[in-house]
């Protein structure tokens, strides 16, 4: 089992960056795939980003390729989200999520992943 801790979230005006943290507990995170999604209100959470468990692979969201990276330190147990270029639509709670295995094939969808964070919020204003 593994527990995420997100932080970095804040308030931001558009055009600005943040980046943020993912943190998991337990001596396997390398075993692990790492997604965020992003839930803004009255909103389906939504697939943001997902990296591998090497790091070596990642995949985005059509809505936020090119400004979004997602990245990994399996050393530290973490997770990062760099977010530049933020637009008011970027607006949501944004959690970090995990899924057990070294498979290949990274996974958009909320039901694949196995473990969640408690979300972190992130503000965008015009």
């Amino acid at each position: 089992q593994v527990q995420l801790v997100e932080s970095g979230g804040g308030l931001v005006q558009a055009g600005d960056s943040l980046r943020l943290s993912c943190a998991a507990s337990g001596r396997t995170f390398s075993s692990y795939a790492m997604g965020w999604f992003r839930q803004a209100p009255g909103k389906e959470r939504e697939f943001v980003a997902a990296i591998s468990w090497s790091g070596d692979s990642t995949y985005y969201a059509h809505v936020v390729n090119g400004r979004f990276t997602i990245s990994r330190d399996n050393a530290k147990n973490t997770v990062y989200l760099q977010m530049n270029s933020l637009k008011p639509e970027d607006t949501a709670v944004y959690y970090c999520a995990a899924r057990s295995g070294r498979g290949v094939v990274l996974h958009t969808s909320r039901l694949r992943y196995d473990y969640w964070g408690q979300g972190t919020q992130v503000t965008v204003s015009s």
